[in-house]
């Protein structure tokens, strides 16, 4: 069975997910210190507390649009509030009656959860389950403009990962320090993912 884990680097105040954006998106929000006009507030964006889901996701930030990797650290509140609120983004049936009862969670939910396959230095799927987090509407904009503490741009680091990696170089001493997740009131989270 793949075990469902949110692994992050987190503080008692903080937890850090990642995103991957275009140089220009990239540029004015590290001036910014969060999101700027630049930034589509009007769409669903999606948040990954795993370091190497999001290096396979932006191809190590080679992919187009994806070249400049941002770490947020956003509060802790903030972040289990969304996983609790969060409807799965695929039917299953151990949470939903039916596909009608999870339609109707999807359609009036602007909090959305995925389980993917976790992945390894080099993009293979591993058999445990990562999460990744979409928001829109409000969320969004609470996630711009209260949630984000800190907002740093990490991309030099993760070129030297990447070209250390391709030279066959071992980065898993390299690589954030992630955790299994606590929830701050030590419940896990419910069973809506």
């Amino acid at each position: 069975m793949n075990r469902k884990e949110i692994r992050a680097v987190y503080t008692d105040g903080t937890v850090r997910v990642y995103q991957a954006y275009s140089a220009d998106i990239a540029a004015e929000a590290v001036k910014r210190g969060t999101f700027g006009p630049k930034f589509k507030m009007d769409r669903m964006t999606w948040i990954k507390p795993s370091f190497l889901w999001m290096m396979y996701r932006s191809g190590w930030g080679t992919k187009e649009n994806q070249e400049h990797i941002l770490a947020m650290d956003i509060s802790r509140d903030s972040f289990e509030f969304l996983v609790r609120n969060a409807v799965l983004s695929s039917y299953d049936e151990t949470v939903c009656k039916n596909r009608e009862e999870w339609r109707e969670r999807v359609r009036h939910s602007d909090i959305r959860c995925q389980w993917d396959p976790e992945r390894d230095i080099h993009g293979r799927a591993l058999e445990d389950r990562s999460i990744q987090i979409g928001i829109r509407g409000e969320w969004v904009k609470k996630y711009v403009n209260e949630w984000i503490v800190r907002l740093t741009d990490i991309t030099e680091y993760v070129c030297s990962l990447r070209k250390k990696k391709d030279m066959g170089q071992d980065i898993s001493g390299l690589l954030p320090d992630e955790k299994v997740y606590c929830f701050l009131d030590d419940r896990q989270a419910d069973e809506t993912i």
